[in-house]
């Protein structure tokens, strides 16, 4: 008597190699989900460019005056609103390349409130995943920035619910 071996055919293990790539493609998306990455990263980038936008608006007006009465500069062409040696909230969106420049950030403004706290404006991109910036704050106009209520520009993000 002859034994046969037994094993799969080459047809067999093509249709297994088949269903497990229909699965994987299916499966793969759940797991590596990078969408939230992207949007917490496009926040960390969005506020590095405020951040820097701020400091070289900064340095412009001490070059340019330093004087705070000094309510512009301009930097290559473009105006950038100034108060108290920082870019305001316009100024600041200017300072990075106007509104085309904020993509899928949706603006919100906030005025200054009563001499205690600075006008900001909050770039969102969906809840929870937003950067914020604060103008410089002098409520007194004396520039020294050390009372309680006085405080340079501050850029913030949150980055919770990216």
């Amino acid at each position: 008597m002859r034994k046969s071996n037994q094993g799969f055919t080459l047809i067999e293990l093509i249709m297994v190699i088949v269903i497990l790539g229909v699965l994987a493609a299916f499966a793969l998306p759940r797991f590596a989900n990078f969408s939230g990455d992207a949007r917490a990263a496009a926040v960390q980038g969005m506020a590095g460019g405020m951040k820097s936008a701020a400091a070289i608006s900064h340095a412009q007006w001490l070059i340019s005056s330093g004087v705070l009465g000094t309510t512009t500069v301009t930097m290559d062409g473009t105006t950038i609103d100034i108060e108290d040696g920082y870019p305001t909230i316009v100024g600041i969106i200017a300072a990075i390349g106007g509104a085309s420049s904020l993509g899928q950030f949706v603006p919100t403004t906030n005025p200054e409130v009563a001499n205690t706290t600075p006008a900001n404006i909050v770039l969102t991109l969906q809840a929870g995943c937003t950067v914020t910036y604060s103008e410089a704050f002098d409520n007194n106009d004396d520039g020294d920035f050390a009372d309680a209520v006085e405080t340079t520009y501050e850029v913030t993000i949150d980055v919770t619910t990216c």
